[in-house]
């Protein structure tokens, strides 16, 4: 079976202190797992994909704009990989690693307006799996779209946070529930 690993919006402004939509420290507290996994995946050669928010200031179509502060504005230090995972993406993009892609999204779907269905299906991955913020937000509705999509869906329960931990529990119960997803940690 080949698989893919989704890292999404894990980026300063969704976690550092100061980022301006952050789920502060349980968002921090995953960065080690994170690191890990994306390593481990690197590491077996499977495929890496960085699924990253973007938006354009004061953008009036963007119905986020009314929801939510301004966060992940093009060009900004806000849409950079958080912490270790950031040091760890530059070391990769100094590799040239050409199985380790970024792409712009500008929906809670990672799916929603991009080519990831596409990059997926040209690797024959049938399996994704799931790190990163928000859980019941970004990462729940990329989950819905793989499922949706045929995909067989992981999501790492130790490398995925929120900024409501009801809501962050509440997700996890619906990947299996609803979504059939296999929810995994660390020696699990």
């Amino acid at each position: 079976m080949m698989k893919a690993l989704l890292i999404i919006d894990y980026t300063n402004d969704f976690v550092a202190d100061d980022g301006s939509l952050t789920c502060g420290k349980p968002a921090q507290d995953i960065e080690e797992r994170i690191t890990e996994i994306t390593k481990e995946f690197v590491e077996s050669n499977d495929y890496v994909l960085f699924a990253v928010d973007v938006h354009e200031k004061d953008d009036p179509y963007h119905p986020e704009t009314k929801l939510y502060p301004p966060h992940n504005l093009r060009n900004s230090k806000g849409r950079d990989q958080y912490g270790r995972l950031g040091s760890y993406y530059e070391q990769l993009q100094q590799s040239k690693n050409l199985q380790v892609d970024w792409v712009d999204k500008t929906r809670y779907s990672a799916f929603c307006g991009t080519d990831i269905e596409m990059r997926l299906r040209m690797r024959n991955i049938t399996e994704v799996h799931l790190v990163g913020v928000c859980t019941d937000i970004c990462v729940l509705h990329t989950a819905v779209d793989a499922y949706n999509k045929g995909f067989q869906i992981v999501v790492h329960e130790d490398a995925v946070q929120s900024f409501s931990q009801s809501g962050h529990e509440w997700a996890l119960n619906h990947f299996t529930a609803a979504l059939g997803a296999k929810v995994v940690r660390k020696n699990s």
